[in-house]
């Protein structure tokens, strides 16, 4: 065994000593496990009053008429309003429209404006001195509606008979794109030797945050006062003063602790809006708590696509080309259909894979049914989606094995950076080392094996009769199932302020909100090692407009890249001008002076240092040359390129024809986000992610009637996977640096809910083949899995 090198030696122990990359637990657990953590609710404020909204029981009608008298009348209440109300205040009164909407289509009114169109969207409003007051008020009001025939599939909404949301909009098209080279596409596929097509959907979500969305307005001193669960404070600030018509330094957004945001969020609504208008109107704090019905009804969708897709390949199984049309329902009012738009979406196609062509055309279609906004991955897992269903099909039809051919078709390590057929630019990856670990994770040889036939370097050989194949003692079919897939990360600008107090104490300030992604510890960690100083000293401080000075907020797996380079570079900043300010202390040159171990000295000659503390007290007081007192520094850090996440995700399942019940029995993931801040919080990312793909693939779906009612109004209708449901997860990571950021990070909160869905389907349409099943839409229910047994005949 070759003896470590002195320098060799040296540099395992600075790693060993730094904090980035050690697994800490979290900090911020023990006030959440004992409940000491304080959500919007737990806020209260002198004098107090509660809001309640009157929501539309119709999911497209015209309103004729609100009668708030026997409301008001009643006891305790203090108001009752309607949309005549915020017009007649002059107020804009509607939600900012974040998309390019394709006609002169208004945005959300507060309250309707005369017409409602989705079931949930608020009518009217009460506040009243209880909560319960505030319900039996809102019950009290009386509502005439005149209902309109309903448009709910995003297909059937753009049929020329269809009924039109917006006269503006008259085929109910919101928004449209198209990335990548149609004509090039045209052409991969006349040359290709075989084309498989697809039609698929991706079902819609119901955002299912422990905590639903809350609000707390007041006015101080002129400025409105709004504590609120957000994951954007900044733009949710930005947003109130549109819709109020307020500067934004006359709004203040505090965002305590939060329970879960999922993009649900992310995006403004009127129920904040609502209250925050309120409270300036009666002079009085003003609550608004929305009930789990309430967010299932109006919180907020994700998903809702339909796509019709094909991919062209040769008889050796090299891709070609990759077509994809989508119409992605985008509900009542176009607020937050970003993820339908070819940009979020449409850029991620090509995944993992070298292919050379790729087409798509996305339409964000208006329907009857909540708005659709951001969901965890938002574009990202119905890309993947699409592109690993088509792999699968692809192989199927080759009869080869598909592992091999993802494996032929691989981007590779020398080819980073690459720019995909659709623009995006890939920073760097090693896809085949992370896929090939998930394969052995998974135990995939042994697997195919089992099942009579050849591993992932080989081709499968001759089927037996159906229900030959892997089939259990039990009767359970067994399938295997694999997804590939790569996660844009780190988009937009964020701020981060480090702030060393006089006792050497730290604060820093992000501009990101955290709701159970661990930002206080692993911000600390990053501002630790710049340092030189213990984690523990570093508090971190996010989610109130009024001390932090700008930021973009926390969702698209960005927060560790922007926000912890941004703080990186501050504390960098700030450790150099320590450096300076010792210098002076120890009567040296600031580049003969060395920062080792929390202290700074004269290059060899260690004995004579000081301590960053002694350096922190130093600053606040009178400082030699230009230097200006105080040790604080900003930074707003927004990288150059997108970084890219990828990794694999292996399912196996057992299928019981008789029944359709899925089991699924093993789960390996295998995720590259680059350098790991901390593994311990990147496996409890994992974990969560995977928990929700797993939901959207075999238990939940959001469904309405024809008439725009949804069917799964509640917990009772809409499946949620329970802790039991959930297999034991095996974890595991390649490490792939990224060049965009000082860090080397890249994102990891989204990954399991992309790879989750085409896993798992894979896997379960891999155990029925022998019946001839080929595709079974998400979620594979057991009814669902039953009936498409028994219609294979």
């Amino acid at each position: 065994m070759t003896e470590p090198t002195v320098g060799e030696d040296a540099e395992a122990r600075a790693r060993a000593e730094r904090h980035v990359g050690r697994p800490r637990e979290r900090r911020e657990d023990p006030d959440l496990l004992t409940g000491n953590a304080e959500y919007t609710d737990d806020i209260t404020a002198p004098g107090e009053t509660h809001l309640a909204f009157v929501r539309s029981p119709h999911g497209h009608a015209d309103v004729e008429a609100i009668d708030t008298r026997a409301a008001e009348a009643m006891d305790g209440v203090l108001a009752a309003y309607t949309w005549a109300d915020l017009r007649e205040a002059g107020i804009p009164g509607r939600l900012p429209i974040t998309d390019r909407v394709r006609g002169d289509v208004p945005g959300h009114p507060v309250l309707a404006d005369g017409r409602v169109r989705y079931q949930g969207q608020p009518v009217a409003a009460v506040v009243a001195e209880s909560r319960y007051r505030a319900a039996d008020a809102a019950a009290a009001v009386d509502v005439s509606y005149t209902p309109r025939e309903a448009a709910v599939d995003p297909v059937d909404a753009t049929a020329s008979d269809a009924p039109t949301l917006f006269e503006a909009c008259p085929d109910n098209v919101a928004t449209a794109g198209e990335l990548g080279d149609e004509a090039a596409t045209d052409a991969a596929f006349e040359d290709a030797d075989e084309v498989v097509e697809l039609d698929l959907v991706n079902n819609r979500l119901v955002a299912n945050a422990m905590e639903p969305r809350a609000a707390l307005a007041r006015v101080h001193d002129g400025t409105l006062r709004v504590e609120m669960t957000s994951q954007s404070p900044h733009r949710h600030r930005s947003k109130l003063a549109q819709t109020l018509g307020l500067r934004e330094n006359d709004v203040r957004v505090v965002a305590p602790d939060v329970g879960g945001g999922f993009g649900h969020k992310g995006h403004h609504h009127p129920g904040e809006a609502m209250a925050a208008w309120a409270a300036r109107e009666l002079d009085r704090p003003v609550k608004w708590v929305a009930t789990r019905s309430e967010n299932y009804q109006a919180g907020a969708h994700g998903r809702d696509h339909v796509t019709t897709a094909a991919l062209a390949f040769d008889a050796d199984g090299t891709i070609r080309g990759l077509r994809a049309d989508t119409y992605a329902g985008v509900g009542g009012y176009g607020l937050g259909s970003g993820p339908a738009l070819a940009t979020w979406y449409g850029r991620l196609l090509a995944g993992e894979y070298e292919i050379p062509a790729v087409c798509c055309r996305t339409r964000g279609v208006f329907t009857n049914t909540a708005p659709v906004h951001s969901y965890r991955g938002a574009g990202r897992p119905e890309a993947i989606y699409v592109l690993e269903r088509l792999v699968k099909r692809a192989a199927d039809a080759l009869g080869c094995d598909p592992a091999a051919f993802r494996r032929r078709n691989l981007l590779d390590p020398d080819d980073f950076p690459h720019e995909t057929a659709v623009g995006a630019t890939y920073d760097s990856g090693e896809y085949e080392a992370a896929m090939d670990r998930a394969l052995d994770l998974v135990d995939y040889e042994a697997v195919r094996e089992k099942r009579g036939e050849e591993g992932a370097n080989g081709e499968r050989g001759k089927r037996g009769e159906r229900g030959e194949r892997a089939e259990r003692d039990d009767g359970r079919l067994v399938g295997v199932g694999l997804a590939n897939f790569v996660e844009s990360t780190g988009g937009g600008f964020e701020s981060g302020v480090v702030r060393v107090h006089p006792d050497g104490g730290v604060t820093v300030f992000a501009g990101t909100h955290s709701h159970g992604q661990g930002h206080a510890t692993t911000y600390a960690q990053i501002v630790a090692d710049e340092l030189g100083i213990p984690d523990e000293d570093v508090e971190v401080v996010e989610g109130d407009t009024d001390r932090i000075p700008a930021g973009t907020g926390t969702f698209g797996s960005r927060s560790t890249i922007t926000a912890g380079s941004a703080l990186a570079e501050s504390a960098a900043d700030v450790r150099e001008k320590a450096r300076d300010i010792a210098a002076s202390e120890l009567e040296a040159a600031p580049e003969d002076t060395v920062f080792e171990d929390g202290a700074f000295h004269v290059a060899g000659a260690p004995e004579q240092s000081v301590a960053f503390a002694d350096v922190a007290r130093a600053a606040y007081g009178r400082l030699p040359g230009d230097l200006e007192p105080g040790l604080e520094e900003t930074t707003f850090f927004e990288q150059e390129e997108t970084a890219y996440a990828f990794g694999t995700h292996a399912a196996v399942v057992a299928v019981d024809p008789e029944t359709g019940e899925v089991d699924v029995e093993r789960y390996v993931a295998v995720d590259d986000c680059g350098v790991q801040v901390n593994p311990k919080i990147v496996e409890g990312q994992v974990h969560g992610g995977v928990a929700q793909g797993l939901g959207q693939a075999l238990y939940e779906g959001a469904q309405y009637d024809e008439n725009g009612t949804l069917l799964t109004g509640s917990m009772q209708d809409y499946t949620v996977p329970k802790a039991d449901q959930i297999p034991e997860l095996t974890t595991d990571a390649t490490e792939t640096p990224s060049p965009t950021n000082p860090l080397g990070v890249k994102g990891i909160g989204e990954a399991g809910t992309i790879a989750a869905p085409p896993a798992v389907v894979n896997a379960v349409v891999d155990a029925l083949e022998p019946y001839g099943v080929d595709h079974v839409d998400m979620p594979l229910t057991e009814e669902r899995v039953w009936r498409a047994i028994q219609q294979s005949g």
